[in-house]
């Protein structure tokens, strides 16, 4: 069988030249369902998306499916179609936008034990969730003083724009949300707070928050459906309640209202979204330090981060794409 990578590059090129002038659709989803045989799901996104020239990444486990994706309207109708030929993602949540440019450099189909990592194995979302709150709902929700509204999402995330006086639980990943949430439960022991309305990109950090939230006892959880992306697709901006750009998991690193992509660049040390102001920081080295990780790395890290941005300019004078290790959080 051939490297499905070495494919999807090549067909990439392919895909370049015959739409320049088209916008790429992208496509945010994930799903909620037992899965058994995962690997043969792996094999079959694989073949389906190999089949339609299309890049991005979709994690597949016991638990369901989690990506983003990108690809001509065609290709992205192909996929969507396929997908909901199959009754276990019947249902599956899907956010559209477009761009110019391809925000990915590759197709990924991996297999992972949660598709969003929170490490409590008990919480099981199919069974216990938050009360889905559409869209054109959500401002009415969240405008009523007995509603406490929670971001779910990171605090690099949170920094470039939310929902007016959302509570940040300041995490840095998803795995530290469990313990905010106990510290906040023994807050909130003697209060009368009975409503929380929880929000994040895309709406499945949701299923696993909310799960915990009643789980350790809040009874009247909501959970905004679709997230971010989706409330930016079908609230218009006149009438929207959110504030700044929203940070997004690819290339573009952050979309405005309209879904397009918005003003900031990522620090390719350490991951962080970059306003213009930071740019022009004395901390700024592209790929190298920026103002968030200039006391945090090594010498030896940055020597490291130097040559990877000498090969990264290299590869663009050749008219290639380097695509190096990223640097988890």
């Amino acid at each position: 069988m051939a490297d499905f990578s070495a494919m999807t590059e090549q067909t990439h090129k392919k895909d370049s030249k015959t739409q320049q002038n088209q916008p790429y659709l992208i496509v945010a989803l994930y799903h909620i369902v037992s899965l058994d045989s995962i690997e043969d799901w792996q094999q079959s996104f694989k073949h389906i998306c190999a089949e339609n020239n299309l890049f991005g990444t979709i994690l597949i486990a016991p638990e369901g499916i989690n990506g983003t994706i990108a690809g001509s309207h065609q290709n992205i109708e192909n996929f969507v179609s396929w997908l909901y030929e199959h009754p276990e993602f019947e249902q599956t949540q899907i956010k559209y936008s477009e761009e110019h440019s391809c925000p990915f450099h590759r197709m990924k189909v991996r297999l992972k034990r949660e598709i969003v990592t929170m490490g409590e194995p008990d919480i099981n979302p199919s069974e216990t969730k938050g009360i889905y709150v559409k869209p054109q709902d959500w401002n009415e929700l969240i405008s009523s003083p007995d509603v406490l509204v929670v971001d779910t999402r990171n605090d690099y995330e949170v920094a470039i724009g939310k929902f007016s006086e959302a509570v940040d639980p300041n995490t840095t990943s998803f795995r530290e949300f469990p313990k905010w949430a106990d510290e906040f439960a023994s807050t909130q022991k003697n209060t009368k707070l009975t409503k929380i309305a929880m929000y994040c990109t895309g709406g499945i950090r949701c299923e696993k928050s909310t799960a915990y939230m009643r789980k350790i006892g809040f009874e009247e959880v909501y959970h905004l459906q679709g997230g971010i992306l989706k409330y930016l697709e079908e609230v218009p901006a006149e009438h929207s309640l959110w504030q700044g750009e929203c940070f997004v998991f690819d290339n573009r690193v952050s979309v405005d209202h309209e879904l397009q992509k918005g003003n900031y660049a990522l620090c390719h040390a350490c991951r962080h979204p970059l306003s213009e102001a930071e740019l022009q920081s004395n901390s700024y080295q592209a790929g190298i330090t920026c103002p968030y990780c200039i006391t945090k790395t090594t010498n030896e890290q940055r020597v490291r981060f130097a040559e990877r941005q000498k090969q990264i300019k290299l590869a663009r004078k050749r008219g290639k794409k380097h695509i190096g290790a990223s640097i988890k959080r």
